[in-house]
């Protein structure tokens, strides 16, 4: 039994890179695809937001040269193609999918307005917005919480490489400890990484939970889903 009816997932571009460090590993999005399938049929309604970082990164970017604004735009187009990645792998394996694009870009995705994702939603197709919120200067973060918030997501559920919010980082310092919970006040009063600020706000301002997970363990979606106590909960 689902504990959420409708979710926003959040999922890194850099980790659908996989073993091969670069680009898309068809292994990987083949993982993610069965994940979300598993969720979908237990009739839980499922908004993607993916990043671009396996492909080009905006701030990366201009720190070696590009301008800023042409920089989020190409960091943008980097999250249609993963976007069209993962609805192909959602569709190979029988389930519907849907791309919306917050720039106007078809045939290759509808572009993005609450109610054709409301629609799709509740046509039981997977719902993925890309092209982030379609203007430079902000994360795929902030399109995520946005996203979220206009779909009327129950949670936000961010799948990372690791298993939930540290004191630090836990791939950089051993001694870090991970948080069961946290509030929203915590992440900024600690200076935490969890998302960018404007994105925190965003959910704090219209409380919307997020929870932090391991997506590359195979199996913590569906578990995180029926409400079972992994990664960390973000909470006012």
């Amino acid at each position: 039994m689902a504990k959420y009816k409708r979710i926003l997932l959040k999922l890194s571009g850099e980790s659908l890179m996989g073993a091969q460090g670069y680009g898309i590993d068809p292994q990987r999005l083949g993982e993610y695809a069965k994940q979300i399938k598993e969720i979908a049929d237990l009739g839980v309604q499922i908004g993607i937001v993916i990043g671009g970082g396996n492909i080009f990164r905006g701030l990366s970017g201009a720190s070696k040269g590009f301008d800023r604004y042409k920089g989020d735009q190409m960091g943008m187009l980097a999250t249609v193609i993963n976007a069209m990645a993962l609805c192909s792998a959602l569709e190979s394996i029988g389930q519907k999918a849907r791309v919306l694009t917050a720039i106007r870009m078809e045939p290759i995705g509808e572009l993005y307005s609450k109610p054709k994702a409301i629609e799709a939603l509740n046509n039981g197709e997977v719902a993925i917005f890309s092209a982030g919120t379609g203007n430079p200067y902000f994360t795929t973060d902030t399109g995520s919480s946005l996203r979220g918030i206009e779909i009327e997501a129950d949670v936000m559920l961010k799948g990372t490489r690791v298993d939930g919010i540290y004191t630090a980082d836990p791939e950089k310092d051993p001694s870090a400890t991970k948080f069961d919970t946290i509030t929203y006040d915590e992440i900024y009063n600690r200076g935490l990484k969890v998302m960018d600020l404007t994105a925190t706000t965003m959910c704090k301002e219209n409380n919307l939970p997020i929870v932090v997970f391991n997506m590359d363990k195979p199996g913590n979606l569906i578990k995180v889903v029926k409400g079972e106590n992994i990664g960390t909960l973000v909470t006012i």
